[in-house]
């Protein structure tokens, strides 16, 4: 810097005022840091200085919010892990999901068939798998993310949300192709729970500094996780928007998490659901 100087901040730790720097430089504000006698100084130029002592007080502000301001979780849950064993029990029973075979006839997401009225296999879909390592990614996918959605919201509510999620988004992929696509796989409930969290999290933050992190993070697992060449990208992503869709409401509505009673319902509505759909499917064979 040529032009006058400010010192806005200073303290005797280096890293004290590198994570001011680093408040600054996510700002857009030019500044540097300098050893002066025994402290650390933070400098800018003097026409930035009231724009940066508002970022910094801005950030001191939301890290010295009071605990009591965090929307509460609901605590360690194995959702996830539960969902995880329930897809390698139904895999047991059901074996690979052949496209020709009874139970891919019978529960697969059949865009043509969903758009005509059969929306159960939106759900029967999720439960279905075309090989074991199809099932162990998805599995182990479910004990994170599903896990995650049972600790922030409780297990029912959180295993609720990434159901209509995976649900919600087989049903946009149904209508975008029409006809002539078909897919199984939990995998676009596994990214309905990522948007859950991220819309979370957004949901609680959208005030604060970084609220799109979150956003920004789960646009990059979809990247990382779901690209793969055999995926099915759309699914995966309209899967990210319900869920993120349904986490900002559950952010703006749900102040704390349902109690126990409330989960077990909301629990066995889910698994109710999931077996209802497989009962007209079956039926309807």
């Amino acid at each position: 810097m040529t032009e006058e100087e400010r010192t806005l901040r200073a303290a005797r730790q280096r890293s004290a005022v590198e994570e001011w720097a680093l408040v600054l430089a996510a700002a857009g504000i030019a500044h540097r840091v300098a050893r002066g006698a025994g402290t650390w100084r933070l400098l800018v130029a003097a026409r930035d200085a009231d724009r940066s002592v508002a970022a910094l007080n801005a950030y001191d502000a939301e890290r010295s919010a009071p605990a009591g301001e965090e929307a509460p979780e609901y605590g360690p849950t194995y959702a996830g892990v539960l969902v995880a064993v329930l897809l390698v029990a139904f895999y047991g029973a059901t074996g690979p999901a052949d496209p020709g075979g009874a139970w891919a006839r019978a529960g697969s997401a059949s865009a043509e068939l969903i758009v005509r009225g059969q929306v159960w296999r939106a759900v029967t879909a999720l439960t279905l798998h075309a090989n074991p390592a199809h099932l162990l990614g998805n599995a182990v996918a479910c004990a994170v993310f599903v896990t995650a959605a049972g600790r922030a919201l409780g297990p029912g509510l959180g295993g609720s949300l990434v159901l209509v999620a995976g649900a919600g988004g087989n049903v946009l992929n149904a209508f975008l192709h029409g006809a002539h696509h078909s897919g199984v796989g939990a995998s676009t409930a596994v990214f309905g729970a990522i948007g859950v969290l991220g819309g979370l999290q957004f949901g609680r933050k959208r005030r604060r500094r970084g609220a799109w992190l979150p956003v920004a993070g789960s646009l990059a697992l979809l990247a990382m996780l779901g690209s793969d060449p055999e995926a099915d990208i759309v699914a995966h992503l309209f899967g990210l928007l319900v869920g993120g869709a349904l986490g900002v409401a559950a952010a703006l509505l749900v102040a704390r998490p349902p109690g126990r009673l409330a989960q077990w319902a909301l629990a066995f509505g889910a698994l109710a659901a999931v077996a209802g759909s497989w009962l007209v499917a079956l039926r309807a064979l």
